[in-house]
């Protein structure tokens, strides 16, 4: 395509602009979850509604669609991954997708899910279902009506184009046979080492830390592997998130438990791998497809990589142990580093996703992905959710939660109409495994640079292989450049079998 540079600089112009209002009210919506007073949530809700509709009115106008459609029919000697040529062809994408979305629709979604959020929040900490049943089904509603509209000459269903927003081209179809196919291979592995000879002693996890210094450890910790303070903050919320405010703005949050050392340190390490990425995109580009993540199963690669294949690996801890003994003393002086190791990739079928180990961890998601998608389809109402979650959970996990906090209020997706989300977990950890494998054997001593804290050689090859591409490539075009082979679960179930083995001795 020979682009009109008069043009193609309109479209970024506008492009831009509405990314602007967008990142105004992504910050309005971290302060809501962040320090805003109780007392102001509903005007919150009109601030953040202005803001989206004003994006929305700029990302769907005729004049820009035009000159989309001018720039797209332009003949081209440009290779179709090159910056131009993706910003104009996933730019007119979403033209295309967001111009069958009346604004008015869109407000109305805004404030549903910023009202519904904080009707999540309170019904969470009142364990209480029925308090956040209604705006869920209003959200539900508004939901399934964007995915029936966005879905209309697409071939795809209402629900698939709402995850075609954080999975572009994703299918039901194809993830279902993949997820099987994984649910087999997992349920095989917590078999064998539910019956293993050796168990690990989690009581040690368990015992009183100081939240303060947890925090100051976690902040340390994410600073180490390459999170850019300069660049990001570091705060407090009820679920862990990420979002980033501008081009040097990526905020990310945790939360800490005082008799539970995981959930602070590794929800940490999680947020900070999603900012790590979210840092590595070119700022130039901010606003436009190359200075923005591809695809939220890549986005979550990033995050359950440091995550998991970096935090819970023994040489990190070998560079690290050290230090939290120092920290966290009296509680961990009698803990050789094996048994805190061996304690931190504990397999135990657990309720709570976000502190869920890496083997059971893919079933929480096909269980939100199987509820999420009936929610849309009509054939699960709201009332009907709370008794499916735990049937769900008694067949997968051969557990159930006995409070609604601890069940299907434990997460903040749906308040926030974040419908399709959860499916790109699963995908983010087949990602992780097959990424870090690549890494491993271009790097070579991967091991010994954890051991020295050295983690910008694998940071940096992130940066060249997924990070600087934006959304230039698709996300399975990523990792099959970067592999050289296409996604698949292999890379997952040998790497949990290799790393859960010794511990285990199955």
């Amino acid at each position: 395509m020979t682009l009109h540079q008069s043009v193609f600089e309109s479209v970024c112009r506008q492009a831009r602009e509405a990314a602007l209002l967008t990142s105004i009210a992504d910050t309005l919506e971290w302060d809501e979850r962040t320090g805003m007073p109780l007392a102001a949530g509903e005007y919150r809700a009109e601030q953040v509604s202005m803001m989206r509709a004003s994006a929305h009115r700029l990302r769907t106008s005729g004049q820009y669609g035009e000159q989309l459609q001018q720039l797209s029919d332009t003949a081209s000697d440009e290779s179709v991954h090159s910056d131009t040529v993706a910003t104009v062809r996933e730019l007119h994408r979403d033209w295309q997708r967001d111009c069958k979305l009346p604004t008015e629709l869109v407000e109305q979604i805004s404030q549903a899910t910023v009202r519904g959020q904080q009707s999540w929040d309170a019904a969470r900490k009142a364990n209480d279902f029925a308090a956040f049943a209604p705006a869920l089904s209003k959200i539900i509603d508004l939901k399934r009506e964007a995915g029936q509209r966005m879905a209309e000459g697409t071939g795809r269903s209402a629900y698939e184009a709402l995850m075609d927003e954080y999975e572009p081209d994703a299918r039901v179809e194809s993830l279902t046979q993949t997820f099987d196919d994984l649910r087999t291979s997992l349920t095989k592995l917590i078999h064998s080492i539910r019956n293993a000879p050796r168990q690990p002693n989690v009581d040690i996890l368990k015992r009183d830390f100081c939240v303060d210094a947890q925090r100051q450890f976690s902040r340390r910790v994410a600073a180490a592997v390459g999170f850019d303070f300069a660049r990001g903050r570091l705060d407090e919320t009820s679920h862990p998130f990420c979002t980033t405010l501008g081009p040097n703005d990526c905020r990310i949050l945790t939360r800490y438990q005082r008799n539970w050392l995981p959930a602070g340190l590794f929800g940490t390490l999680h947020e900070a791998g999603h900012g790590m990425y979210e840092q590595g995109l070119r700022t130039e580009w901010f606003g436009l497809p190359p200075g923005r993540y591809v695809s939220l199963g890549i986005h979550e690669s990033q995050s359950r990589l440091w995550e998991n294949q970096v935090g819970r690996s023994l040489p990190f801890w070998r560079w690290l142990y050290a230090e939290t003994q120092s920290t966290f003393s009296p509680q961990l002086d009698d803990i050789e580093l094996d048994t805190f190791h061996f304690a931190i990739n504990q397999v135990q079928p657990s309720l709570i996703r976000v502190e869920a180990d890496e083997a059971t961890y893919n079933l929480h998601i096909l269980i939100r992905f199987e509820l999420e998608r009936r929610l849309i389809e009509g054939t699960l109402s709201v009332n009907e959710l709370p008794d499916e979650w735990n049937s769900q959970y008694q067949s997968c996990l051969g557990i159930h939660s006995e409070t609604d906090a601890d069940g299907v209020l434990q997460d903040v997706h749906w308040s926030a109409g974040l419908f399709g989300y959860f499916p790109t977990y699963t995908l983010g950890n087949l990602a992780a495994a097959q990424l870090f494998d690549a890494a491993k054997k271009q790097l070579g001593d991967v091991d010994g640079l954890f051991q020295r804290g050295e983690f910008q050689p694998l940071l940096e090859w992130l940066r060249q292989n997924v990070h600087r591409h934006g959304a230039c490539y698709t996300g399975e075009q990523l990792v099959q450049n970067a592999t050289g082979e296409p996604l698949s679960a292999d890379h997952l179930i040998r790497d949990l079998t290799d790393k859960l083995q010794p511990l285990y001795g199955f």
